[in-house]
């Protein structure tokens, strides 16, 4: 099948990756070249990067609006167009202009988390499973009729990062099944109950600013959800310390939410509205994350000492 492949991040690199083995890609959309790392230079995304090194056109409007644009795909003629973390809208006439429409790969079962960050909000609503629903787009906001959906377990440990590299090979093997099954014309497609929606909003660095009169359980899954961005974050002696670990555990003792339990190379135990929070790997401005042991001799912490909302 010809195929022009609208994506920008890496979970969208895993995706053309397979295609490639499998299909012709004619043609990649990705975001414009963005400011990057500590120099800021211009970084092509790893859409990009790919798509070059196998010699695929690339094109990068900032809008998908214009007729320009739009005149271009419509002249590659393709047969669909795969979808996967782009980050534009696609307008009615661009969704229609393929053969067989455009298809998202979306990192959930839909229609639960609908929207931007449905892997976070997956792992703060405390949701065993989650998985990735190919769908036919249309105009709605991640509503169109589902072609395939494939189940993934949220392991206990899972944090975004390791259930998002999970959901991208899935994503990846999804999309190849669901073309296979397109062109023998075996794919059914299912409506989504609008009832069951929820939606996942965009990750905002402010929510990851760490309450410690939430239970434990709450906190802990915040530390899963925004490892690695934005990263939770409290503030102890004035200093914003960021936290990329934690578990749940039963304090011995208790304590008012934010103060410091115990203080060991276990890590440090922090009291909640309900139970306490081991902190096993933080990060101190300037330096970099780790472990409870090694933070504790770059900066003491004590009995009693309380950890705030910045």
């Amino acid at each position: 099948m010809k195929i022009i492949f609208a994506g920008t991040p890496e979970f969208a690199a895993s995706a053309l990756a397979a295609l490639l083995d499998e299909h012709e890609v004619i043609a990649v959309l990705t975001q414009p070249d963005r400011p990057a790392g500590r120099g800021m230079q211009l970084s092509a995304s790893p859409v990009k990067q790919l798509a070059l090194q196998h010699g695929i056109t690339v094109l990068q409007p900032v809008s998908l609006k214009g007729e320009e644009v739009q005149q271009q795909i419509a002249a590659l003629n393709a047969d669909v167009m795969v979808v996967a973390a782009y980050g534009l809208i696609l307008p009615k006439a661009v969704l229609e202009m393929p053969r067989f429409g455009c298809l998202n790969i979306h990192a959930s079962l839909l229609p639960r988390w609908r929207g931007a960050a449905p892997i976070q909000r997956a792992i703060l609503a405390g949701d065993s499973e989650t998985g990735i629903t190919i769908m036919q787009m249309d105009v709605g906001l991640d509503t169109g009729d589902m072609l395939l959906r494939d189940v993934c377990t949220i392991d206990d440990v899972d944090n975004a990062q390791t259930l998002h590299d999970k959901l991208a090979s899935m994503g990846a093997r999804s999309i190849v099944n669901t073309l296979n099954f397109m062109e023998k014309n075996s794919l059914i497609p299912v409506r989504q109950d609008d009832a069951l929606a929820c939606y996942a909003a965009k990750l905002l660095k402010g929510e990851a600013q760490i309450d410690w009169s939430q239970d434990a359980e709450q906190i802990a899954r915040a530390v899963r959800a925004y490892n690695p961005f934005p990263v939770c974050q409290a503030k102890l002696k004035d200093v914003v310390v960021k936290i990329w670990q934690a578990e749940v555990i039963n304090a011995e003792r208790t304590g008012i939410p934010g103060e410091v339990l115990t203080a060991d190379k276990s890590g440090i135990t922090v009291a909640c509205g309900k139970d306490a929070l081991r902190l096993q790997v933080l990060q101190r401005p300037g330096g970099r994350a780790q472990p409870a042991v090694q933070f504790l001799q770059a900066m003491p912490v004590h009995l009693g000492d309380h950890f705030s909302v910045i």
